[in-house]
């Protein structure tokens, strides 16, 4: 008699593991960000804070109260959207509770409603003047923008163009970690090159200035690239051809 052997257990093909990991990098990253900034500015007022220099205290402890009540609308909001955002993600959650995916998915667009709004306030007063105001502001009507596009489309049950705007959309929530790698990779960067009795100052401002640019644009590229990767519906900078007519259509 011949034995047969036990089947072997299947393993997840190399994309899918890659892209569990990057899907787990992604939530931590996120949530890490997400708890630091919301605890960075829940430790005391804003004048509290500025006296601190925490954080941006500084550039809106000054301003109006409406400014300021801007300012953490955009902090909690913001928070939330970021530590929501990777879960409306998760094929587990999406396919198997559905309930649970579409009850963040509401969470997460009201919060970047409100997020946004409060983020094109802050613009105005931004610590960068004129470069801030175009960087955040334009990066906060894209990211309102986006995320009504995405809304529309699952109303309309357009299911693979909602999965293209939320991809676009998260993109623009993640800018929130990546400025912050981006300063921390800028700061390191001058380092070397630092000199007199007390650079940091300097190097803190000039390792900020490019940063609404700076932490947004390369996210919405990638999130293009795998738009196009995973066959979803692409923007185009001009109009795709038009398909012939099939032979006696």
């Amino acid at each position: 008699m011949t034995s047969t052997a036990p089947p072997a257990t299947a393993k997840a093909p190399p994309r899918r593991r890659r892209s569990r990991w990057s899907w787990a990098w992604v939530a931590l990253s996120s949530l890490a960000i997400a708890g630091y900034f919301t605890g960075q500015y829940a430790q005391g007022t804003l004048d509290a804070l500025a006296e601190r220099h925490v954080g941006l205290a500084d550039s809106y402890a000054s301003q109006a109260t409406v400014i300021r009540a801007a300012f953490y609308v955009h902090i909690v909001t913001a928070g939330l959207a970021l530590a929501l955002g990777p879960w409306q993600f998760c094929r587990r959650l999406r396919t198997r509770r559905v309930r649970v995916h579409r009850g963040i998915g509401r969470a997460y667009l009201v919060s970047v409603a409100l997020g946004s709004v409060s983020a094109f306030v802050m613009s105005m007063f931004s610590s960068v003047g004129l470069l801030g105001f175009f960087g955040f502001g334009s990066l906060a009507v894209l990211w309102g923008w986006t995320a009504w596009r995405g809304y529309r489309a699952i109303r309309e049950r357009d299911v693979p163009s909602h999965q293209a705007w939320m991809i676009r959309n998260f993109a623009l929530t993640y800018a929130a970690v990546t400025l912050r790698l981006w300063f921390g990779v800028l700061i390191l960067a001058q380092v070397p090159f630092a000199h007199g009795p007390d650079p940091f100052p300097a190097i803190l401002a000039q390792a900020y200035a490019p940063l609404p640019f700076l932490c947004w644009l390369p996210n919405i590229v990638i999130a293009e690239s795998m738009i196009r990767r995973r066959g979803l519906p692409a923007l185009h900078l001009t109009a795709p051809p038009a398909r012939s007519a099939a032979p006696g259509g």
